[in-house]
């Protein structure tokens, strides 16, 4: 907030001192009026825009104890989608370095480190540890931080790079749409995630023994569909059928630079 110097002449003790108080508190709260978790409305893309995506990874283990509270923050985003003009897509991404510490992460994949060592190098910081939040490819921080986080998913309120279209098959697949703005400099790859919500798992070992957690939704899968070439690509790709009991199943598109990992753009689709 801004600090406003009132000269002796107009001291509060005044009439004209009370009137000028009076008189610069009402732009004040006009404007902190405009002030909300998600930040200053300016930043919001004109009325009729479709919300911007931002895609959150966060790099997570059952066997940390750090990383519930990273889990219940990303969880609570997606179900609330708090901040005006973006699409909060959560990736939750259980590495496996924790595995022999006590607790077998169920939902482990050694390929999610890796990816998580491709942002270090990516990002200039040569570390890899638990929770650890990225945003959109381009901004680290610890992943249980809720402000910092949201300060970094507001700051992406930005048209993408790439629009992502996807649409079911009548063969129950999916199809894959990405046409890419500007003249197509870089490397652009797509992915395709599949992750499940409203997973929870009653820890038995390690560092959260005794604890059930609950999850954001989880990466089942992650796979690279293709490259765009042309500022164009079109592709398919199978999809799981749902069995037994009703699962929150996601299809999670992004179109990702090879190069820099920043996300030029990313969609999903519910199951």
């Amino acid at each position: 907030m801004k600090v406003v110097t009132v000269p002796l002449w107009l001291h509060p003790d005044g009439m004209r001192g009370r009137l000028l108080q009076t008189l610069l508190a009402l732009p004040i709260l006009g404007g902190l009026a405009f002030l909300g978790p998600e930040g200053p409305a300016s930043a919001d893309p004109p009325a009729g825009d479709p919300a911007v995506p931002v895609v959150v990874e966060l790099f997570t283990s059952e066997g940390c104890s750090s990383c519930p509270p990273a889990d219940e923050i990303l969880r609570e985003l997606d179900r609330t989608q708090p901040i005006r003009g973006v699409q909060i897509i959560p990736l939750e991404m259980h590495v496996d370095y924790w595995n022999d510490l006590g607790w077998a992460d169920p939902f482990s994949d050694p390929s999610y480190s890796a990816r998580q060592r491709g942002y270090a190098s990516a990002l200039g910081s040569q570390r890899v540890y638990t929770p650890q939040a990225v945003v959109d490819g381009e901004i680290e921080m610890v992943g249980s931080s809720g402000s910092r986080l949201r300060e970094a998913i507001a700051g992406r309120r930005r048209p993408p790079s790439a629009s992502v279209e996807l649409s079911r098959k009548p063969d129950g697949g999916l199809d894959v749409r990405v046409t890419l703005a500007g003249n197509g400099a870089g490397r652009p790859e797509v992915f395709l995630a599949l992750t499940e919500g409203g997973l929870k798992t009653a820890v038995q070992r390690g560092e959260n023994s005794g604890r059930t957690l609950p999850h954001a939704p989880v990466v089942r899968s992650f796979t690279r569909l293709g490259a765009v070439s042309g500022g164009h690509f079109t592709g398919s790709a199978p999809l799981p059928q749902k069995k037994g009991a009703p699962r929150d199943l996601r299809a999670v598109v992004v179109v990702q630079d090879a190069g820099s990992r920043h996300m030029l753009g990313a969609a999903t689709l519910r199951l």
